[in-house]
Parts: structure tokens; C-alpha cells; sequence
């Protein structure tokens, strides 16, 4: 029997928002192992379109971030997804980052005690029906942690997959050890035989992410002190279009998946290997856009 599919994430472009639907009815077809969408648009909107988009492919927000609606306006929504999903929908919470909240005039808190009242408030909401399983954006020990006591799974994003195996270890053994906790990471992919310009794209797409602190924090920890150190003193030059060249391939390799159709699918059965039971691929093109992308996906995995 051949490895099992990964599962994808999908966000509707403006524009492309009826084709993205397509789209997901073919990854549906094809038989990925989930849809989950990221902040960068209206994910919820996505997520309900999905919800009759599609009949059996699992589906999720990757990540809602908890300051953009209510805890009572989330409950609503998750639990309408839920029923006409027949529960498919997996509910992915985070915190988001700095420059996102800024943009629409939020103001994060402690990020653990945010999350903890937020899922507290979210579940007590009366007469919205049952809820979706819980998923929380993860990166860092406590926050771990923290899934492990109130949570149904963690999702990654950009994650070290070298350090995936004591990321995992802050969870209980119960959930770590249990196949219906959901452990997820995000993984920029580009599949190219020209390698280098599928390492060029994955670059681009770490750029914004290099200059969060939490980010550089993480990665720190996850033993990349001296590339850290050496995107800290371009940002601090301001020469921020020398980014890419602070980001060593060993470092990429680690992150990312870029190369080959067969390198690629080494690459998830890796993660897998590594305790991450459902890799999820964010693709991009060394030679395209979104779709393009998409296109080398299924060809990689047919």
C-alpha cells in the first residue's frame, strides 16, 4: 500500500475564491489527508464553504486567531461547522503575531493565559451545539504544554523537524502516544528538480518569519544560534533584502521541503517518522502561482 497523503493548506485568494473551491473538491478526489486554512484570509468564510464544498475530507482553521472574534461569535460559528460538516472540522487556535494584530488594531495579552480564557469562554457559550475538536498553534515548550492539558491536538508552523522529538516531549505520554490527538505542522514546500530555486522560494516565504522574535527564539533553541544571530544583525542594519542570504541550506532543510517530486515525499514520510502525524504542505512555485503550485503537488503525489 503507498504512504498515505499529506494534508494541504488552502487559502482563497481574492479573485481565485470560486477556483480555490475546485480545488479543494479535487484534493478532496485525490485523497489528501485534510484542508486546513491559514490566517492570511478569512479562513471561518473558507471553512464553511468547505463545509459544502466537500463530503468527506477532513478540515480546519490553521489558525484562527483568537483576537479576531469573540469567543461567543467562534463558538457559534465552530459549532455550525461541526453539524453540517458531520464532523469533519477541527478548530485550530492561536495567538497570531505582532505585526497582524497591529494591522487590525488588536492588542495581544499573555499569550498562555489568553488562551486559556479564550477556550474557557469559547466552551462555556450556551446553546451553540457541540463543539469541533480543539487544535492550538504551538511552537514553544509551554504552549505545548498547555495543548496537552486542554486540547484535542497541536499545530506547528515553520517547526525544526530536528527538534520535533522534544517539542513532542512536553506532552502527557497519554496524548502523545494517542493516534486521535491530532499533532500537525505546517512546512513551506516547493517541488522543483532545480533545487535551488525551489530553497530561493522556501527563503522568501521564511523572510517575514525570520523577523519575529518568537520565531528566532524558537529556532534558537532548535540549535540554529548562529543563523539567528546573523538574520539579527541584518535586521538591526535594516538592510532586511539580505535576509535570504543569512539562511543556511542546513538550516532550510530542516523547515522546509524543496527539491525533487521524490525528495519532497521523503521529506513528509521524514516528519512522520519525527512523531508529526499529519504533515500539512503549504505550497509554492519556483515557476508559478498558487495554482501552479497546486498543479506540481498532484503530480508529485499521484
Amino acid at each position: 500500500m503507498p504512504p498515505a497523503l499529506p494534508a494541504v493548506s488552502l487559502g482563497a485568494v481574492p479573485g481565485r475564491r470560486a477556483a480555490t473551491l475546485e480545488l479543494a473538491r479535487e484534493l478532496e478526489r485525490r485523497g489528501f489527508a485534510g484542508i486546513y486554512c491559514p490566517s492570511l484570509q478569512d479562513n471561518m468564510s473558507l471553512c464553511v464553504s468547505l463545509a459544502h464544498a466537500t463530503r468527506a475530507i477532513p478540515f480546519g482553521t490553521g489558525i484562527a486567531p483568537i483576537y479576531f472574534r469573540t469567543p461567543h461569535d467562534y463558538a457559534q460559528a465552530t459549532a455550525y461547522l461541526n453539524e453540517v460538516s458531520g464532523g469533519r472540522f477541527r478548530f485550530g487556535i492561536g495567538i497570531s503575531h505582532a505585526p497582524t494584530l497591529q494591522r487590525i488594531g488588536a492588542t495581544a495579552g499573555k499569550p498562555l493565559a489568553d488562551i486559556r480564557a479564550f477556550v474557557a469562554a469559547w466552551r462555556a457559550v450556551p446553546r451553540a451545539g457541540a463543539q469541533p475538536p480543539l487544535v492550538l498553534a504551538t511552537l514553544r515548550t509551554q504552549m505545548i504544554r498547555l495543548a496537552g492539558e486542554l486540547a484535542d491536538g497541536i499545530i506547528f508552523a515553520n517547526a525544526a523537524r530536528s527538534a520535533m522529538g522534544r517539542s513532542l516531549s512536553a506532552l502527557p505520554a497519554e496524548k502523545r502516544d494517542d493516534p486521535g490527538f491530532f499533532i500537525a505542522c505546517m512546512t513551506p514546500t516547493v517541488i522543483a528538480d532545480d533545487a535551488a530555486a525551489a530553497r530561493a522560494v522556501n527563503r522568501r516565504t521564511l523572510t517575514a518569519y525570520v523577523q519575529l522574535p518568537n520565531y528566532r527564539n524558537y529556532w534558537r533553541q532548535a540549535g540554529y544560534a548562529e543563523e539567528m544571530d546573523a538574520i539579527e544583525a541584518v535586521i538591526a542594519s535594516g538592510e532586511l533584502d539580505r535576509l535570504p542570504a543569512a539562511m543556511s541550506d542546513r538550516w532550510l532543510a530542516d523547515c522546509t521541503l524543496a527539491g525533487s517530486a521524490r525528495q519532497v515525499r521523503e521529506g513528509v514520510e521524514a516528519w512522520r517518522a519525527a512523531g508529526v502525524s499529519t504533515p500539512i504542505l503549504v505550497p509554492s512555485s519556483a515557476a508559478g502561482n498558487q495554482m501552479t503550485a497546486f498543479q506540481e503537488l498532484f503530480r508529485a503525489f499521484a
